[in-house]
């Protein structure tokens, strides 16, 4: 698919299919498997002008053990730091399984020089960061200048070298669903690893109409092309309930091979203490206090 071609999007039957997948009924069992999946999916976050090496190591336990009083529990995915924290975080985290993604580029905004943005990635990237989260240039973009998004991105896969490559739309201030597809299309052309809806400091962040158009465009990449590329809501998603909606959406938009934190993620921290809830009344019958889940 021609990345800088116009894709209409058919808005009703996007909201229609959203309907549908927001209606199937989970059985228990399946409900709890499903909870600790969406577990393992998680990218704890703190990006906080207030951060510091104490909060970083704290969230980095919690990736760890996100509930002692739970056992079986599985670790989250990753966690996402800013690159001056990659460090601490590859200290606490080198011998266990969860990754460290750390934004780039100038986060959150992406305004500034390419040559920043790669010394940027370049320093996350060796400090130790497993992924790096960049943004992409979105007054570029809605000027038309796609071939300046386009290269941009190219050029910060290039600087990542081993690391995976996670593309932030911030689909927020892409307006349409229209735009948001071809947003999605340039950036799994120029090579991303994960497509990422947002960067949680813009409303609204993510959501399933603007999630599906992703997946379909994940889809319709790997129709043509037999190769896959993750995708990352990130955003908005708090709720036990809505973590399953998305994993409804993603089971039936892309099918069981993206049923894994290795091509999906969602970016949101305040989701998995839901989850232990959830998780928790599950296996007890009953809900236990929130004072025993830490609040990072």
């Amino acid at each position: 698919m021609d990345p800088f071609k116009n894709t209409a999007i058919d808005q009703v039957g996007i909201e229609e299919r959203i309907a549908r997948f927001n209606s199937r009924s989970i059985k228990k069992q399946s409900k709890t498997q499903g909870l600790k999946l969406a577990l393992n999916m998680i990218d704890l976050t703190t990006l906080e002008g207030k951060d510091t090496e104490g909060k970083v190591i704290q969230l980095c336990q919690k990736a760890l053990h996100v509930s002692d009083n739970i056992p079986g529990l599985p670790t989250v995915a990753a966690v996402c730091v800013y690159p001056t924290h990659v460090a601490t975080a590859k200290q606490i985290l080198k011998n266990s399984k969860v990754k460290i993604a750390s934004v780039a580029t100038a986060f959150p905004s992406g305004n500034s020089s390419l040559e920043i943005k790669l010394e940027d990635t370049k320093i996350a990237v060796d400090s130790g960061a497993d992924e790096i989260d960049m943004v992409i240039s979105r007054g570029e973009f809605l000027q038309g200048n796609y071939t300046f998004v386009f290269d941009e991105i190219a050029a910060v896969k290039k600087a990542c070298g081993t690391a995976r490559l996670k593309v932030i739309l911030e689909t927020g201030e892409l307006s349409t669903l229209d735009n948001v597809r071809k947003a999605s299309d340039i950036a799994i052309a120029a090579g991303a690893d994960f497509i990422k809806t947002s960067t949680g400091k813009i409303q609204p962040a993510a959501t399933m109409p603007v999630t599906l158009v992703m997946l379909l465009a994940i889809k319709d990449h790997f129709q043509k092309t037999g190769k896959m590329v993750g995708m990352k809501p990130a955003g908005g998603i708090s709720t036990a309930k809505s973590a399953l909606q998305y994993l409804v959406m993603l089971n039936e938009t892309l099918g069981s091979k993206w049923m894994t934190n290795e091509w999906f993620r969602f970016g949101a921290s305040s989701l998995a203490n839901d989850i232990i809830l959830q998780l928790g009344k599950e296996q007890k019958g009953a809900y236990f206090s929130k004072d025993y889940i830490s609040i990072d």
